[in-house]
């Protein structure tokens, strides 16, 4: 049995993890999209333990992101099946999967392809597309990295979850490029982008809306109402094409949605027995 204490390392196919609970129950979270695929370390590291520490009595919670050296044109289904043959040899049986953002999009084909690996899903902050305008925001980082851009890179992220008034924006500008100075610390600055790259274009290609009566395993969309990557009609959507799905959403919350609500909901989906 795994200690409390959070651990980290790759695990059988090279996927890189965090470790940290002590319970019976196992949890994997596939991330959502890195600068790098590496073991989570400083504030990143802080920030996710910290959103998912709620688990840590309960379960044994896998942080787990895709393999280092991604192929070229590697799909979010190729991502999906490498999460599947890590589980098979890891674990040997279904797992509660949590699906974040990036993690959420390689989650549902996971779900639909592997069904006998899933306990229950939850698809935290994702849906079956990106935004337009998130997709237009996530190639130009594509592009930026691709030049080795890493301050523009941050930037552009962070400044997708800028209010859209034309106001706010030139308000807040300003402290979007304070905070494009301090982005390495939180993102990394890889000297090899490429699985960044080949991670963007994947989720650029990704629309599952008319696969998603394929996923069969009770499932919880969860998301903020202000997310600046996936509409309310997207999480909508999303939840309604999952045969055994439940929707919940958090008034005036981004990306990802966080908090207590948050804990109490995901918390009650995966300790429960019974069907949604």
């Amino acid at each position: 049995m795994p200690s409390h204490a959070a651990t980290a390392g790759v695990l059988r196919g090279g996927l890189p993890y965090n470790r940290f609970g002590r319970g019976s129950r196992v949890v994997v979270i596939f991330q959502g999209l890195l600068f790098e695929n590496r073991p989570l370390t400083g504030p990143m590291a802080s920030v996710m333990l910290r959103m998912y520490r709620f688990l840590g009595e309960n379960h044994t919670t896998y942080i787990v992101t895709r393999k280092p050296g991604l192929p070229d044109g590697h799909s979010m289904q190729d991502m999906a099946d490498d999460y599947a043959t890590m589980i098979r040899e890891e674990f040997g049986k279904a797992v509660d999967i949590i699906g974040v953002s990036t993690g959420g999009s390689i989650a549902q084909h996971f779900a639909a392809l592997h069904p006998d690996l899933v306990r229950r899903l939850v698809i935290h902050s994702s849906a079956f597309r990106l935004r337009d305008e998130a997709k237009v925001v996530q190639m130009r980082v594509a592009e930026l990295a691709h030049r080795h851009c890493w301050r523009g890179a941050y930037a552009a992220l962070m400044g997708l979850s800028l209010p859209r008034s034309f106001a706010a924006r030139c308000l807040l500008s300003p402290l979007v490029w304070f905070g494009s100075l301090f982005g390495g610390l939180f993102f990394g600055s890889p000297t090899d982008p490429s699985d960044l790259v080949t991670t963007i274009e994947a989720e650029d290609e990704h629309d599952f809306e008319d696969r998603l009566g394929e996923i069969i395993s009770p499932t919880l969309v969860v998301g903020g109402t202000k997310d600046p990557f996936y509409s309310v009609d997207l999480f909508r959507r999303t939840a309604e094409g999952i045969p055994n799905a439940k929707l919940v959403l958090y008034e005036g919350m981004g990306h990802p949605a966080s908090g207590q609500r948050f804990r109490r909901d995901v918390l009650a989906f995966l300790d429960a027995e019974t069907e949604v």
